[in-house]
């Protein structure tokens, strides 16, 4: 995935008013790698993008030409870019793994390569705040990240390495691009990341990327095992992403490039599959009335062109519930000449643009940190764009007078600045226009300390005589002089732990060692982290030579 730089800015949004995260389900015990994803469904508002009902839109007039390109002088097949593990018990996987994590999860900065077009990012400074909920799990434990190795195994340079978490609390997405966790500086980097609030539909910036190529979420467009075999599920509701090997360019609803090859598609396309191909529907050369469900979504919903990568390769979930004796050989008897690009950018017809909603992300801050409101319309502003009043209720949050929506955009940001502040304040947002009036309430806190949020230990179980990585994780920036976690171990002639490590002003991890002796028995010892009256333990599992 190529990124490009643009304007410096940071996106980010809340969801419309009335929309209660209480309602969410969650997972029994969370964080969570690939349960059940969340409701309500689906991921989206129904009239988004991705849920998009395709079946009536018009064929583009270059539709056959960009089939060809696609087939290249031969006949390129579908494929399922999604399984589980490459062989029982690897570490390699294949398709998406994602997290789900609930509201209270720790927060963690991202250091980003393309951090003017990431959310999550002091846009003044282009540094990383804490805003990302990553589980500590995913540092050291595998299946978590694209490719499956953990966090702090680098393989930046040897795939896409995505990290997907979903907030079931809140119904947010967090998504992040090349992701690896280096645990000498205890930071995580990324190339980009993405927010998403799956109760609302806001299209990225134009020319920001996301997390993908397209500057689209990633998530929605997974063909994902609980719905595709779930047989009270009719009609899995929503498109699937799929790659190309070249795109030139982008159309609605992606906002970023990433190629320019004459006669590819642009990021953005949809392609349809066909519902007669030579007087038969091509759904049914395969029997499986699973993979038939998948096949009748692309017929309403189509694929969605949102990265560069191998030909009609479509992209779904990590799962060991997936067969792939059938997923292949079923996707196989269907190629790129059996689907139909439809006309590039199409939409459905609008109503006249009013105030949708006004949203605030972060919602909540600790005074002198910026936020970013955005206003969104009900369809895209004309003219000379559509401007919008903005007041604030508290002097301790200040809002420009007034934001212009673009000609053609339906959505934009503004800047929110906030003083510091003794006590919680919380306070009203307030944007109007052409007499409607919506409202965000916006919360500014005191600085607050940073507590023990994880201990890890990779790998938890070792020979006697080798050693493993310890991580601690605080639930915020250490303060000012660092914090002092005092260690301790429950079997001192067996393994052997620093007494105290300091996690570095402004850091949210640290690194140690944990050292073993050589055992005549394999045994276990626990390991324990505590700071400021938390205690995090972690047992680590010592194997006889």
């Amino acid at each position: 995935m190529n990124a490009k730089i643009a304007s410096v800015l940071l996106v980010l949004v809340l969801g419309p008013i009335g929309i209660l995260p209480a309602s969410a389900q969650c997972p029994a015990t969370v964080p969570v790698q690939g349960a059940a994803v969340p409701g309500p469904l689906p991921i989206f508002p129904p009239d988004n993008w991705w849920n998009l009902d395709i079946s009536p839109a018009p064929v583009d007039p270059n539709s056959a030409s960009y089939i060809a390109f696609i087939n290249n002088g031969g006949t390129r097949r579908l494929h399922p870019d999604f399984g589980g593990e490459a062989s029982p018990g690897s570490v390699d996987v294949y398709g998406m793994p994602y997290a789900i994590v609930n509201g209270s999860q720790p927060k963690q900065p991202v250091t980003f390569q393309y951090w003017d077009e990431s959310d999550g990012v002091d846009p003044a400074t282009g540094q990383g705040l804490p805003f990302y909920p990553i589980p500590a799990q995913a540092i050291t434990q595998s299946h978590w990240i694209e490719g499956g190795a953990p966090g702090n195994v680098d393989q930046r340079s040897q795939s896409d390495r995505h990290l997907l978490v979903i907030d079931c609390t809140n119904r947010h997405l967090y998504e992040l691009y090349n992701v690896y966790f280096d645990p000498n500086q205890t930071k995580w980097y990324a190339g980009s990341g993405a927010f998403f609030d799956l109760n609302a539909s806001h299209r990225r910036p134009d020319t920001w990327t996301s997390a993908d190529a397209a500057g689209l979420a990633i998530f929605p467009g997974l063909v994902r095992y609980d719905e595709a075999w779930d047989q009270s599920i009719a009609d899995i509701g929503h498109a699937f992403r799929v790659t190309v090997r070249a795109t030139n360019g982008y159309v609605y609803p992606a906002s970023h490039r990433a190629g320019s090859t004459p006669g590819a598609l642009p990021m953005g396309a949809r392609l349809r599959l066909k519902t007669n191909v030579g007087g038969l529907d091509p759904v049914l050369r395969t029997s499986d009335p699973n993979v038939q469900k998948i096949f009748r979504a692309m017929q309403k919903y189509g694929l969605v062109v949102a990265d560069n990568g191998s030909d009609m390769y479509v992209t779904g979930t990590f799962d060991t519930r997936w067969n792939n004796d059938i997923l292949n050989p079923a996707f196989a008897k269907l190629s790129a000449s059996d689907f139909e690009v439809i006309r590039l950018g199409w939409r459905p017809i609008a109503d006249p643009p009013a105030l949708g909603f006004l949203g605030a992300s972060p919602g909540e801050v600790v005074g002198g940190i910026a936020s970013v409101g955005t206003v969104t319309l009900s369809s895209p502003a004309s003219g000379g764009g559509v401007t919008v009043a903005l007041s604030s209720a508290s002097n301790a949050v200040v809002v420009p007078a007034s934001v212009t929506v673009p000609p053609g955009a339906n959505t934009a940001t503004f800047a929110i600045t906030t003083s510091t502040v003794s006590l919680t304040t919380s306070t009203t947002l307030s944007a109007d226009y052409n007499g409607v009036t919506k409202s965000v309430t916006f919360t500014v806190d005191p600085s607050a300390p940073a507590a023990l949020a994880a201990l890890g230990l990779s790998p938890a179980s070792v020979v006697g005589g080798a050693s493993s990585i310890g991580t601690v994780a605080l639930t915020a920036p250490a303060p000012s002089g660092g914090a002092v976690v005092r260690l301790s171990t429950s079997n001192r002639s067996l393994t052997s732990v620093p007494a105290t490590i300091v996690v570095p002003a402004g850091a949210t991890a640290q690194t140690f060692t944990v050292t073993t002796a050589k055992s005549g028995r394999s045994t276990s010892a626990t390991i324990s982290a505590a700071y400021a009256g938390v205690t995090r333990s972690a047992t680590i599992t010592v194997k006889r030579r």
